[in-house]
């Protein structure tokens, strides 16, 4: 019989190989592979072909009753959303974010929330010393008894949660987890089966759980990929200009998508209630190329400023510069406005800006990039009031976008009057053309 081949499997990604690599293919992370024991094969012999092994209990599905899952507020409403009503009992939480991005602060912060509203809190520090610990907490303010510990064996953590049952546990962080036998700290085999662990364990004394990951260079929780799918929900907290986003990639409790806005201050991360107006507090009024446009970030709908400027390039080429847009979404854009338009911009440099440093990558931006290309160009501003959205289509048409009575009732809500949009929303005509969308705006084009 042939001999089980050992694999090899990147600890940085999750990446397998038959035979160890300097540099993983994947994610580009130098010595980063650690021999994994192969499986044990089942062998056939007497009694069938699987040794007399016979099938487990069938359940039918109508059988099967129906129960809501109970939930826990966070305290915090924006992390609430996030994670579709607030924390699952016996749910696992997997939160990832580059290094001092302020993960440890969000959970210290819940902490003392759900500590004062719910029940005990258990706190496994793997990274810090409880002194440290301590100093966080008198910043933030944290009153709650909560209770700490240094132990990161997770067979002592699971054993905590079964003699305690705490309303939520927090471990930080998942890659300072060991299983005992199972190689040194942050290896694929411990980060693997210290999550298999700590979520059985969740799931049988029914306490929520958040585990915080480490991320890679390119943005990917450390470790193998299977952890990602062993836990139940997957949020990432990410740092744009002054502000934090905290964004759920999966979720089996909720909707996956959604998006909470912070601000970092003193007392620790606040929520921001009203992100469309901190995005657009410092947009200037009156000046050609600025477009007020409303996206949808996940399931969030916002109001952003799109910006765009228009220059003789000294250049034999012009340049096209894009920052937070798809930039061949910008550029189909900028030759339907040649084509469509008769807007001559072979001999300018364009610039065109999503301001306040988000990425977004939606369609539904299309016609704010025509409309803020064409005012800087022309160099006339758009009235104040005015809202756009909409996607340009090779015709020059405008075509509907997702959630666009999402996106409408945004807009009315932060008191913009007018909106330039497609055709179809709230029973009224819209426009139908790029060209219509410039009538639409300036009663008159002014001439270039």
């Amino acid at each position: 019989m042939a001999k089980a081949r050992a694999s090899y499997v990147c600890n940085s990604c999750g990446y397998q190989s038959a035979k160890p690599l300097g540099r993983c293919p994947n994610c580009q992370a130098w010595n980063s592979f650690e021999e994994e024991a192969p499986a044990v094969a089942a062998v056939k012999g007497r009694g069938g072909a699987y040794g007399g092994i016979t099938g487990g209990k069938l359940t039918a599905l109508s059988t099967v009753g129906r129960r809501e899952e109970p939930r826990t507020s966070s305290g915090i409403a924006e992390l609430d959303r996030v994670l579709g009503g607030g924390l699952v009992a016996g749910g696992v939480t997997l939160i990832g974010g580059e290094p001092g991005i302020g993960k440890s602060t969000l959970l210290l912060q819940v902490a003392d929330r759900v500590a004062k509203a719910s029940g005990p809190v258990l706190y496994v520090a793997g990274e810090e010393s409880l002194e440290q610990i301590r100093l966080r907490a008198d910043r933030l303010g944290v009153s709650a008894e909560i209770q700490l510990t240094r132990d990161t064996r997770a067979e002592h953590v699971a054993a905590l949660m079964a003699e305690h049952k705490p309303a939520l546990c927090i471990v930080d962080s998942i890659q300072t987890v060991t299983v005992e036998g199972e190689g040194a700290p942050g290896g694929v085999a411990q980060v693997r089966d210290g999550t298999s662990m700590l979520t059985r364990a969740a799931k049988e004394t029914g306490t929520a759980t958040v585990l915080v990951g480490h991320v890679t260079k390119d943005g990917t929780v450390a470790g193998p990929k299977v952890m990602e799918h062993i836990v139940d929900t997957t949020v990432f907290l990410e740092s744009v200009g002054a502000f934090r986003l905290l964004r759920s990639v999966k979720n089996r409790f909720g909707q996956a998508g959604e998006l909470g806005v912070f601000e970092m201050r003193g007392e620790g991360l606040m929520a921001v209630e009203n992100p469309s107006a901190a995005f657009l507090a410092e947009r200037p009024v009156g000046v050609a190329g600025s477009v007020v446009a409303a996206t949808i970030d996940g399931q969030r709908p916002m109001l952003l400023e799109v910006q765009a400027l228009a220059s003789k390039t000294p250049y034999p080429n012009a340049r096209r510069v894009v920052v937070g847009l798809d930039p061949r979404r910008v550029d189909v854009v900028l030759a339907v406005l040649e084509r469509r338009l008769d807007l001559t911009l072979g001999g300018l440099d364009v610039y065109v800006n999503l301001a306040g440093g988000l990425k977004v990558p939606d369609p539904g931006l299309d016609l704010a990039v025509a409309l803020a290309v064409y005012s800087a160009v022309v160099g006339r501003a758009l009235p104040g009031n005015v809202a756009v959205f909409g996607e340009v289509g090779l015709a020059g048409e405008v075509r509907s976008t997702q959630a666009a009575l999402r996106r409408a009732e945004e807009a009315r809500r932060a008191g913009y009057t007018r909106l330039v949009v497609p055709p179809g929303l709230d029973g009224q005509p819209g426009v139908k053309s790029v060209e219509e969308a410039v009538g639409a705006v300036w009663a008159q084009v002014p001439a270039r």
